[in-house]
């Protein structure tokens, strides 16, 4: 049986929050990645510049360790898991302050060979 071969990047503790990127993630899941590559290049969203950069890492981890033909890889896998949260304040009225939640995330995007 033949055992398919996928390769992955990932960014870890990227200052952007999982929920504005797991929107991008089920966008481009599934798909041929120059297509993602190009939708995210035409998407006006906050993670596209994040997972442009990952996905394009992740063709490069293909080509080059597992000698995949670039035009028949697709998007197999991705998300984005919550990373450590920043904790920050916010001075309010009578001295109180309010805590800030600065969110990070963990993205993973992993590539196959498409038969």
């Amino acid at each position: 049986m033949d055992e398919k071969k996928i390769a992955r990047a990932e960014h870890r503790y990227a200052r952007i929050a999982p929920r504005k990127v797991e929107i991008i993630c089920n966008m481009i899941r599934g798909k041929d990645a120059a297509y993602a590559l190009a939708l995210m290049e035409n998407t006006p969203k906050a993670g596209c510049e994040l997972m442009i950069k990952v996905l394009k890492s992740a063709m490069a981890n293909a080509e080059a360790n597992y000698e995949m033909d670039p035009e028949k890889l697709y998007v197999c896998e991705t998300y984005a898991n919550a990373g450590p949260i920043l904790k920050r304040g916010m001075p309010r009225a009578q001295g109180r302050m309010y805590r800030i939640n600065k969110r990070t995330s963990h993205i993973m995007i992993a590539v196959a060979e498409r038969d």
